[in-house]
Formats: C-alpha cells, structure tokens, sequence
C-alpha cells in the first residue's frame, strides 16, 4: 500500500464542499422557511399544492444530491423530485442538507416530507418509511490513493489487511457492508457526509473511502483528486449472511404517508416509460447501468 498520503487541495474541490452540514438551499427559489405542519403529521397531495412547495431532505452527497457553489440544491434527486412535484401540482423543492443519520429521524418527526438522497432500500429501512420504487441500481466501490486498487478491492480486503482504515457514513448500507465483510470499528472512521469522507481521505487520515460507484468516480472528477487516488472496480458487496445485495435506491416518505408517495409513483412510472428519467439523471453520471429494470420496492424490503 503506498505511504505517500495526498494531502488536501482547493479548485474545483470548491464546487462539492460549499454545502456544509446544516445548510439549507432552495432549488430555484427562496431559503428553507419553517415547517408549516411539522407537528400534525405528514400533509396531503393537496396540501403540498395549496402550500406550494415540499420540504426535502438531502445528504450533500454528490451526484445524488448537494449544495453547488451557488448555494444551491442541485443532484440526480433533487432534479427527479423537482420534476415529479410539477407533475403533481407542486410548485418548488425546498431542499436542506442534513447529516446522513438525521434523514430519517427528521422525516419521521415531520420536519421534511421526502428524503431526496438517493437512499438505498433495504429490509431495516423499510420498517422505518414508506419507499418509492427504486429509481437507480448500483455497485459499491472504494477511493483508495493511486496504486493501492489491488490491494484493496474491497470491503474484503480492508478486513483482510487488518491495519487499513476506511471511512464511510455513520447509519449507512456501508457501514453495515463492511462490518459483514469483518472490518473491525477500529478499522473505521464514520462521518456525516460524503464531502467529509472525502476530505478525510485528502488529508491521510484514512486509506480508503466505501460509497457508490456514481458517487465516487463524479465526485473525484468535480474535486480533481484524479491525479492522486482512483475508484476501484465495483462490486456487488454481501450482507451478513454471506448473501449478494442488490444495492438500489430511492426516495423515502414517512410510514404513514403512502397517498402521497403512491402518487409520486404514478408520475416516476411515467418517467421511467418516456424516458424523463434517464434525460433528467445523465448529466450526474447515471448511465445505462443505472436503471432499475423490473426490480421492485417489495423485493428489496424482502430481501435477505
């Protein structure tokens, strides 16, 4: 494993680490404004109209969802959902950047009606929300500094080392992936956001970085670390049975909020039929293998 640990840089990294934890954006209009209905339980399809927007959830995670340098929301979800609440009445996406374990605690206390954050569906979430199908599939990888791909594959390989440390967000499917694979918590650095992730592996403090294949290779163009670290080949990682997963994702309303999320089904369906989907999705790096196919969310809640 090389020793030479890049340390951190400032360009185009600029553009990936403008939307700190705690942000708030708008996509296309004004600021975060106080939840109108936070304490009498999720609102109607009719609500959301009358009120003129829908509160999301994001997790500043490139190309899934992030705050651009012109502070604004911007990623392959919240675009989808912008798009989906026109369809339906809605007129904007009032977006907030928010630490990965807090996503689905403030949508079940109903401070945000959606998380746009590109969340994978597993059988554990779904006893906490109410999914909608998935909108993407995708395998896992690993940044790793340039020249240590072989060495560290995978999540496998950083238990098998022993004395390699790797970073992944706290509450993730990544966590959960490596600790199957036998990483021990020494061996693990956990953070709140994908930009933290990141500058922990610039600075030396890890040896390698667990997230999506999509997340990895955009955000090491946008931050320009091609030069210094590279993406591993992506892999389907395994649960704690030994069994393959089937990484898929997409966006989650609260348990009780099945009208609403049924309705935004119905417009993804359409989307996912007249190809909206894919046009909304390809500038953020989703290609072809993105696609969901015929997988379902009853088969990921299922799964395993």
């Amino acid at each position: 494993m090389s020793k030479n640990r890049p340390h951190g840089r400032y360009g185009r990294r600029d553009l990936v680490r403008v939307g700190a934890l705690g942000a708030a954006a708008v996509l296309g209009a004004t600021s975060l404004t106080a939840c109108s209905k936070a304490d009498t339980g999720p609102m109607s399809l009719d609500d959301l109209r009358e009120q003129g927007y829908i509160r999301a959830a994001i997790n500043n995670e490139p190309p899934f969802g992030f705050i651009d340098e012109d502070g604004e929301v911007t990623g392959a979800a919240p675009e989808l959902l912008r798009e989906m609440a026109k369809e339906l009445g809605i007129e904007e996406v009032r977006a907030e950047s928010v630490a990965w374990d807090a996503l689905i605690p403030g949508l079940n206390s109903g401070k945000y009606d959606v998380v746009a954050a590109g969340m994978y569906i597993t059988p554990e979430r779904c006893e906490e929300v109410a999914f909608m199908e998935p909108d993407y599939k995708v395998e896992q990888a690993l940044m790793v500094p340039k020249g240590d791909a072989e060495e560290l594959p995978d999540f496998a390989a950083v238990a098998e080392d022993g004395e390699a440390k790797i970073a992944v967000l706290n509450a993730s499917v990544e966590q959960g992936y490596a600790e199957a694979a036998g990483v021990g918590k020494d061996q693990m650095e956990l953070a709140g956001s994908a930009t933290e992730l990141l500058d922990l592996l610039e600075n030396g403090r890890v040896d390698a970085v667990g997230l999506s294949t999509f997340s990895l290779n955009y955000q090491m163009e946008q931050r320009g670390m091609e030069d210094d670290f590279e993406v591993t080949e992506g892999f389907i990682p395994k649960n704690e049975e030994g069994e393959d997963e089937s990484p898929a994702g997409g966006f989650a309303f609260a348990k009780q909020n099945t009208e609403v999320r049924d309705e935004f089904n119905t417009v993804l369906a359409g989307f996912k039929e007249d190809g909206t989907l894919r046009e909304t999705v390809e500038p953020f790096g989703f290609d072809e293998s993105s696609d969901p196919g015929d997988l379902t969310t009853e088969q990921l809640c299922a799964a395993g």
